[in-house]
């Protein structure tokens, strides 16, 4: 997939943009750079692994993991891009993982898919909802700032156990 300046639609205009299209956006020091880190469902097992972080470039906050689900869940090679709203996963940086408590290799097969092509507010709340968050009453301006898009918690949270 050849690397584009061109940003990613939403709903609200063009705010969300690939992070490798931001060539002075790069992740905060001292949190890690996930993309290549396998992703674990609540279960454990692997259903994909990071390709790209998703920010809203004048927030200067990742927002979405583009996640490529793995090959071996069978699925059309155009549908297996999912996004993740960062504060619904959490990281373990001794092991290189990223985990979603919310699914699992079989539930992620019903998630909705990301084409790289639009980002609407109808999308975003079928996200939220596919990962059983609440959605926000909020205006379209604080849609992030519900807990699934809270970065601190992504970068904090470590997994027990």
């Amino acid at each position: 997939m050849e690397p584009t300046t061109d940003p990613i639609p939403s709903s609200e205009g063009m705010h969300l943009r690939r992070l490798r299209d931001l060539p002075s956006f790069e992740v905060a020091d001292g949190n890690p750079d996930v993309r290549g880190w396998t992703v674990r469902g609540g279960d454990g097992k692997p259903f994909g692994e990071v390709y790209e972080l998703i920010v809203e470039a004048d927030a200067l906050k990742v927002r979405y993991l583009d996640v490529e689900l793995s090959a071996d869940l069978h699925i059309n090679e155009r549908d297996r891009h999912i996004l993740l709203p960062i504060g619904a996963a959490a990281i373990d940086e001794d092991a290189d993982n990223v985990f979603v408590p919310s699914l699992t290799a079989e539930t992620v097969l019903e998630y909705p898919p990301y084409n790289e092509i639009q980002i609407t507010r109808e999308y975003e709340q079928a996200m939220l909802l596919a990962l059983r968050l609440p959605l926000s009453e909020a205006q379209p301006r604080s849609f992030y700032e519900q807990p699934g898009y809270d970065d601190q918690q992504f970068y904090q949270r470590r997994r027990i156990g």
